[in-house]
């Protein structure tokens, strides 16, 4: 979900191409024939599902694809697009379920192309990739055995990463600035504005202060790593695999939207996936504990990335919801997707600071203990 470095105004950088200029996009740029298309929703790219024709004789391949069009701000740094989509293909070839890019006529994984309405002749980078099938956490009735799952799979994409992926488009991923690295909660600051004067601002600017004094001095001692940055309940797909309806089995079936990768440190993934995955519970203050299980199944936390992880949740809580909220008094047309996390965000942020960092991360603590002895449930 980022935009840029610096989040900027969506009006000017998010494309707005018509059905009919993608189905001649796909046409003129990939060689194939649409017979089908949709638009997806996105934050501030441009997203098409895409079914096409096959030739007769034609070589196997995917007959369905996500057209993927980048804003035009994030279009001006191809090296950073280079590293997302190569590090999706290492993670396809490492067994990870992640798209991989469909080549262009020319026989590249992307292409800059100009389209869209407005005025300027902007120019944005475009890429098809492959449609994963399932549907997303957000679309299901989540259970403890899919935290442990996505928790496990945050460590384990992280590791891989870090540890495999070297290609030389990598050193792109190191951003200073990116506002939604969680490195940067203090960047919030400038944004604040569009929370207006309430209960909420004092909250945020709470976290804010403490992540200042309590979270940036420490991040020298946290382990450092490549990031996907957002495996949030929309992200993240996932399949049944059991067929019981009271209690289903889930696998994780899909990995989507690479835009926020950049260095930072295993801890802040972990605390990414948590966030997002108690805006989709009815118990939301039990599921860290699952998370994090399913994570230090692969890697372990130290004491000092466990201390810091009540601050780190609630700092993405606040990033989530105050760039939504500073995006959508500038794209009012988007609120309703900008708006998703709040419907429920503010609520559980509130509850956390509400119940104090003590008694939050002994909930937590003493859920993940509990696997020690036990398989997930």
């Amino acid at each position: 979900m980022s935009s840029g470095n610096n989040c900027q105004p969506q009006t000017f950088t998010k494309p707005a191409l018509g059905e009919k200029e993608a189905v001649e996009l796909v046409d003129r740029v990939f060689g194939l024939k649409v017979s089908w298309i949709r638009p997806l929703p996105s934050y501030d790219d441009q997203n098409f599902h895409v079914r096409v024709s096959r030739n007769k004789g034609a070589a196997e391949g995917a007959d369905e694809y996500v057209l993927k069009i980048t804003n035009s701000e994030d279009s001006q740094e191809p090296d950073l697009i280079e590293a997302q989509t190569q590090a999706m293909m290492f993670l396809s070839a490492e067994g990870f379920p992640s798209a991989t890019p469909r080549l262009t006529r020319d026989g590249n994984i992307m292409s800059l192309e100009s389209g869209g309405a407005g005025a300027g002749n902007k120019r944005y980078m475009v890429r098809l990739l492959t449609y994963l099938p399932g549907k997303p956490v957000a679309k299901i009735a989540t259970n403890t055995q899919i935290y442990y799952e996505i928790g496990k799979l945050a460590a384990s994409l992280d590791k891989a990463l870090s540890e495999k992926f070297h290609h030389p488009s990598v050193k792109s991923l190191h951003r200073g600035q990116f506002i939604w690295n969680l490195a940067n909660v203090p960047l919030l600051d400038q944004y604040i504005y569009a929370l207006g004067q309430n209960k909420y601002r004092e909250v945020v600017e709470q976290v804010i202060e403490q992540f200042k004094g309590k979270v940036i001095p420490k991040l020298s001692s946290f382990r450092a790593c490549i990031n996907h940055g957002d495996l949030n309940d929309h992200n993240i797909l996932v399949d049944a695999n059991s067929a019981s309806l009271e209690n289903p089995q889930y696998r994780v079936s899909g990995i989507l939207d690479f835009g926020d990768m950049s260095y930072g440190y295993y801890v802040f993934e972990v605390a990414i996936a948590i966030m997002y995955m108690m805006i989709e519970s009815p118990d939301p203050l039990s599921v860290g504990g699952h998370v994090l299980a399913g994570f230090e199944s692969v890697l372990p936390l130290t004491e000092e990335e466990r201390a810091a992880l009540f601050l780190l949740v609630s700092g993405r809580f606040s990033q989530s919801l105050v760039i939504a909220a500073h995006t959508a008094l500038l794209y009012p047309e988007n609120k309703e997707y900008l708006m998703i996390t709040a419907k429920t965000g503010w609520k559980h942020l509130m509850t956390m600071f509400e119940m104090g960092q003590e008694a939050v991360e002994r909930t937590w603590f003493e859920t993940a203990e509990a696997y020690t002895d036990r398989a997930p449930a």
